[in-house]
């Protein structure tokens, strides 16, 4: 297990980073969990310094609360339009800049945001970089209505797959089902590997009943992944660069 001392240098080395990209007057989306919370007292920490103006989106209430009470400007993404930035965590990130996102249940607006913006930079620490996604258990947001009827037929599809049998978990806040901020429920798919997520992320989304799904395809451009001694490493994906 890693020490938690060591990847909180990490996070903080790739969030320190992720500052730098901001300029002043950006319409930015800012992201939700842990990484990204380090990202928004960091930026927090900058716009106080230089005095300069943001327009900022969140992607959770959590995050909204963060960045406003640290001074930061939120506003919702209808009000802004369309976004410059956003920079966000990850739970995997593959060679290709493919992600797995959701552990902090967020991954719905997460996603609106990113593909509402010119540019998506992920943060992460070395320990979130993989070589094929499937490790952490991969969140797919249902509505709760007929919520086991979804679950069937997310079975189901793993199965065309070759992906079953793997268990589908019911995420849970205490003894009761975690809500999202939207008021829907996440199953979490311990798959283990994803040999194919594009065709995994086709599946899905043809699911009635799923919301969405934490498979980031082609989103992400670039990924700042922290080092305990305050460097870092950036990935891109040269096609969308």
């Amino acid at each position: 297990m890693t020490d938690p001392s060591i990847a909180d240098l990490s996070k903080d080395a790739a969030a320190r980073a992720a500052v730098a990209l901001v300029e002043p007057g950006m319409r930015l989306g800012l992201g939700t969990g842990s990484t990204a919370a380090v990202f928004v007292r960091r930026l927090a920490e900058r716009v106080k310094a230089e005095g300069f103006s943001l327009r900022c989106a969140a992607t959770s209430k959590a995050t909204a609360e963060q960045a406003t009470s640290l001074g930061l400007q939120v506003e919702e993404l209808d009000e802004i339009g369309w976004l410059d930035l956003t920079i966000d965590g990850a739970d995997e990130v593959d060679p290709d800049l493919n992600l797995i996102k959701g552990g902090g249940a967020a991954h719905l607006r997460e996603k609106i945001v990113a593909t509402a913006s010119n540019r998506m930079v992920v943060i992460a620490d070395q320990n979130k970089v993989v070589e094929q996604l499937g490790q952490f258990h991969l969140p797919v947001e249902v509505i709760p209505f007929g919520w086991q009827a979804t679950r069937t037929l997310i079975q189901r599809a793993l199965e065309r797959l070759s992906l079953w049998p793997r268990p589908i978990l019911l995420r849970k806040r205490g003894e009761e089902p975690l809500r999202t901020d939207e008021g829907n429920l996440i199953l979490d798919l311990a798959l283990e590997a994803i040999p194919d997520p594009e065709a995994l992320a086709a599946e899905l989304s043809a699911i009635a009943g799923v919301v969405e799904h934490g498979l980031f395809l082609n989103i992400c451009q670039l990924a700042i992944i922290g080092r305990p001694d305050g460097s870092v490493v950036t990935l891109r994906r040269e096609d969308k660069e």
